[in-house]
């Protein structure tokens, strides 16, 4: 595969992408898979300290009974908001400025989003780490966009494609007693490699 055709690959679906947003999923890409990767083969080799590990790399034994009451209640309140205003949600994302000339409360909308994005790194953090947390958030968005076109249809996706990653991410670290987070993130670079190589084909058929 050429530079051009691989670039046309992992770019993200809009031509209206700006660079900076194009090098910061690289980053993401190279960074997220690099610590994924670096864990694993730390934990079947040597090992590090439990306490470190767990803060850095996230334990699923970490999380207490009352932080998988807030995942749900927080589940539940980010389906609420998203039913109730996405009108609004999907003109804020799409262009803020249209969205404050039609009279929506944009300050007001991208605050809740993100306080609700600020909890779920905080109770992710528990789980992936401090230093894959990002992946458990941009990995699924990017793989949806690979083969969906349209706001709802990303959105639904990769919901979907996030749960996916995990209950397999899960059941993969269950299996074969790897970390966690590192397991899931590496279940989302191969989704998102068999979403990128699908477009690829829906390209060129």
């Amino acid at each position: 595969m050429g530079w051009n055709q691989w670039v046309k690959c992992v770019a993200p679906f809009s031509t209206a992408q700006s660079f900076i947003a194009l090098a910061t999923t690289f980053a993401t890409l190279i960074s997220s898979g690099a610590l994924a990767v670096g864990v694993l083969v730390i934990s079947l080799t040597s090992g590090v300290n439990t306490n470190v590990s767990n803060y850095m790399f996230g334990s699923i034994l970490s999380l207490s009974h009352a932080d998988a009451v807030l995942s749900i209640v927080l589940s539940a309140v980010v389906l609420l908001m998203f039913v109730l205003l996405y009108p609004r949600i999907f003109a804020v994302t799409f262009d803020e400025t249209f969205a404050r000339a039609t009279g929506t409360k944009a300050q007001l909308i991208n605050s809740v989003i993100a306080v609700l994005t600020a909890v779920t790194v905080v109770i992710g953090m528990r789980m992936m780490g401090a230093l894959l947390i990002s992946s458990l958030i941009i990995f699924p968005a990017l793989t949806a966009m690979r083969i969906c076109r349209s706001f709802k249809g990303v959105v639904i996706c990769s919901a979907v494609v996030s749960v996916v990653c995990f209950v397999i991410g899960m059941a993969a670290s269950y299996a074969f007693e790897l970390p966690s987070g590192a397991a899931i993130v590496i279940v989302n670079i191969t989704a998102f490699a068999a979403f990128s190589f699908a477009a690829l084909l829906k390209k060129r058929a």
